[in-house]
């Protein structure tokens, strides 16, 4: 019977600072941005240790505490059309702080002046101004308002020292999330007529950068929990389970890249001056595709992504609409497409994950305006002519509604 997971003798030893806050413990940023920072401090000499903050009120990350911050994150899928089926332990939880119980905690750490990255994933309505939040609160419900006293605690006890400016990375997948962070902070800081200097300082000595986050992460394996804690020789309550695809935009000035060198171990982290076209990259390849193959693949009697891309004719058909219609209306070079594109199929054809057709369809109306219109127009526009794959993927779109 495999043991419970505990920190032992034999355990990774912990970073020598804590350097990440981490707002909030789901199975997202543990897999995403947690282990990306344990392989920062596995492959170099970074030592950097993060602090969990669980956001919102009840539960407390018990089995977090329980297992002294360890925990696994197991990734599988296809990478260049091999198989991969790997598992990394996280050991560089230093920290873990509930918000509501442990509010003086959390003003606390403020305190830490290694701590100077804050990474967050509180879900895209996270990131909002609620005028009844006061600043006696304790805490406040929203947190662009925690921040901001957390900044304030940061900024009275450093005396507004430039150097004690911390960076925001929020990975909430709304656009602007950073620049919509800074704003709603602002606003906060009017509302509650907090002193100028203070307001002078986060905007000139703090970062918000906007950015752009992927990576499909399935969560704990309940399904087959016995079988992973095997594999794992631990019982592991924790394990996140996700695709080897990751990749993260980050809009943010170039001396971040060689203060969190991400790049040196060959992670797809990408310092970029402005993500937009990024995003269009996105959400016109991978979700466009999506967009395309449910009506198409459901019409057909197709159940899964993965059997789509599979099938002769429809998964043709779909490369040739990404190749010749949308490919045509981004401002990219060829070979990035082709990358790009490459990766989207393996992410299709993972054959440890199985995504119904069905389960993308919601608001298939309005995702085919965001996905798909554009780049029938654009196409449209260079062209003289409608694009006829995304056409017929309109016209199947309506026959699927239709009934």
């Amino acid at each position: 019977m495999p043991q419970t997971l505990k920190r032992t003798s034999t355990s990774p030893p912990l970073p020598s600072s804590t350097k990440f806050m981490l707002f909030g413990g789901g199975n997202f940023i543990r897999a995403f941005a947690g282990w990306m920072i344990d392989r920062l401090n596995q492959e170099t000499s970074f030592e950097g240790g993060m602090m969990i903050v669980k956001p919102t009120p009840g539960r407390d990350y018990s089995a977090l505490r329980a297992q002294d911050g360890l925990y696994h994150v197991v990734l599988n899928g296809l990478q260049e059309g091999q198989v991969i089926d790997e598992s990394y332990l996280i050991s560089t939880v230093t920290e873990i702080v509930h918000v509501y119980d442990e509010w003086n905690t959390f003003l606390g750490s403020a305190q830490i002046a290694d701590l100077k990255y804050i990474i967050s994933n509180t879900t895209e309505s996270g990131i909002s101004f609620l005028d009844h939040d006061q600043v006696t609160d304790a805490p406040p419900s929203s947190f662009p308002a925690k921040m901001c006293l957390w900044l304030k605690e940061r900024f009275d006890y450093f005396q507004g020292e430039a150097s004690a400016g911390v960076v925001f990375l929020p990975c909430e997948l709304s656009a602007d999330n950073g620049s919509s962070l800074r704003a709603c902070i602002q606003r906060y800081i009017d509302l509650w007529q907090l002193a100028p200097a203070f307001k002078s300082w986060v905007i000139d000595h703090c970062i918000f950068c906007n950015t752009l986050v992927d990576r499909i992460v399935t969560g704990y394996p309940s399904q087959k929990e016995e079988e992973f804690h095997q594999k794992l020789g631990a019982a592991d309550q924790l394990i996140a389970v996700g695709e080897p695809y990751h990749s993260w935009i980050i809009e943010g000035p170039s001396t971040l890249a060689e203060a969190l060198p991400f790049h040196d171990i060959n992670l797809n982290v990408k310092w970029v001056d402005d993500l937009t076209k990024y995003r269009e990259q996105k959400v016109k390849i991978l979700n466009g595709a999506h967009t395309s193959m449910v009506p198409t693949g459901h019409l057909a009697g197709i159940v899964s992504v993965k059997e789509a891309i599979d099938h002769p004719e429809l998964g043709t058909f779909i490369e040739e609409l990404l190749q010749e219609e949308v490919w045509p209306t981004l401002a990219f070079a060829r070979t990035d497409l082709e990358d790009f594109t490459a990766k989207t199929m393996d992410r299709f054809r993972n054959p440890f994950l199985f995504h119904k057709l069905l389960d993308i369809s919601l608001n298939s109306i309005s995702k085919f305006k965001a996905r798909l219109l554009p780049s029938l127009l654009q196409y449209y526009e260079l062209k003289g002519s409608c694009p006829p794959r995304i056409t017929f993927a309109l016209s199947s779109l309506l026959l699927m509604y239709k009934g």
